[in-house]
């Protein structure tokens, strides 16, 4: 089991140089762990066990968002900046990481999303590397529960100029109502332009995929795992639950950067296609995920990207273990 307590988690000054850009001091890792928090960040990985579990968090890279009044529906860029600073990170831009996270369970290895596919973001990309780094071999991988379909989710699932899949050996576990929804012939009216070629992408690859499973509602999806209906971010926004000494949240998007939309769960990001949902489903996870002592992971959680969520004053802190 992990244990820490809010008072100790200090990071030292050249830890928080390390992560994502970070100046000054983070008030979330042990001192005596920095060192492994910087040796995460290096590696591009970090493993830890949970009683059986054995949990990777893989770095696919960093966004460096510019600041943009859009961003945040409900604050200001000098809102966004203020937060930013007073975690310790870099106000220069939003650093948004994408973290994918591998749990090996009762002989068998679950991948949660896929990442960009080194098809986004400049700056990202980088979770074909790290795999290697952190020895886990793509064709080891027996399943991928995509938790919804937002490009820095799935674009890793296909081949930037072919669209084969690159995990044709796995099965593709899909929320129904995430699938549902972009599938329909429908679904360009309710989108922006901006958008329609994400939906002609994910309509000429996954309905054709002959090892994709749907799954509804709050079910087992693997032995020992849950899918959590979270929808808000998009309209079947899943989450999971692994079995472990500990519950396991892997939360995906139900919040984006810690310091902004933990700290602040009122604050509505323009990513959350339902922002009142979204924000209803991000408050009772984190209320789920402290009354069940639950270790949890968020996609843009960044590196080590799992920790426990604690109540901090009328927010949430999130705290990192290593």
């Amino acid at each position: 089991m992990l244990k820490h307590t809010r008072r100790e988690f200090v990071v030292s000054a050249a830890a928080t140089s390390a992560l994502l850009g970070l100046n000054g001091q983070l008030a979330f890792i042990p001192p005596a762990n920095a060192q492994k928090a910087n040796d995460a960040l290096a590696k591009g990985f970090h493993t830890f066990k949970n009683g059986s579990l054995e949990v990777t968090n893989i770095s696919d890279g960093v966004w460096e968002k510019a600041h943009d009044p859009a961003f945040i529906k409900n604050a200001s860029v000098d809102d966004t900046k203020a937060a930013l600073k007073a975690a310790g990170i870099t106000d220069a831009h939003v650093p948004i990481p994408f973290t994918v996270t591998v749990v090996k369970s009762g002989g068998k290895t679950i991948m949660f999303d896929a990442g960009t596919g080194a098809q986004l973001a400049p700056t990202a990309g980088k979770l074909a590397a790290n795999m290697k780094a952190a020895g886990i071999d793509p064709k080891s991988i027996d399943a991928i529960l995509v938790t919804h379909f937002h490009p820095d989710h799935i674009f890793g699932l296909m081949a930037k100029d072919t669209n084969e899949q690159n995990y044709p050996n796995a099965e593709i576990v899909l929320p129904k109502a995430e699938f549902a929804w972009w599938t329909d012939a429908g679904v360009f009216a309710k989108l922006p332009e901006a958008r329609h070629g994400l939906a002609k992408r994910i309509q000429a690859t996954l309905p054709a995929w002959k090892n994709v499973k749907l799954v509804e509602g709050e079910v087992e999806v693997a032995p020992g795992i849950r899918a959590l209906p979270a929808f808000g971010h998009t309209p079947g926004h899943t989450a999971y639950v692994v079995n472990g000494a500990q519950p396991f949240l892997v939360m995906a998007d139900i919040a984006n950067v810690p310091a902004l939309f933990v700290k602040n769960p009122g604050w509505h990001a323009i990513f959350d296609g339902d922002a009142a949902l979204a924000e209803s489903n991000r408050r009772k996870m984190f209320d789920r995920a402290i009354a069940d002592k639950a270790i949890v992971t968020g996609y843009h959680f960044g590196m080590p990207g799992a920790g426990t969520i604690q109540k901090d004053g009328a927010g949430y802190a999130f705290v990192p273990v290593v």
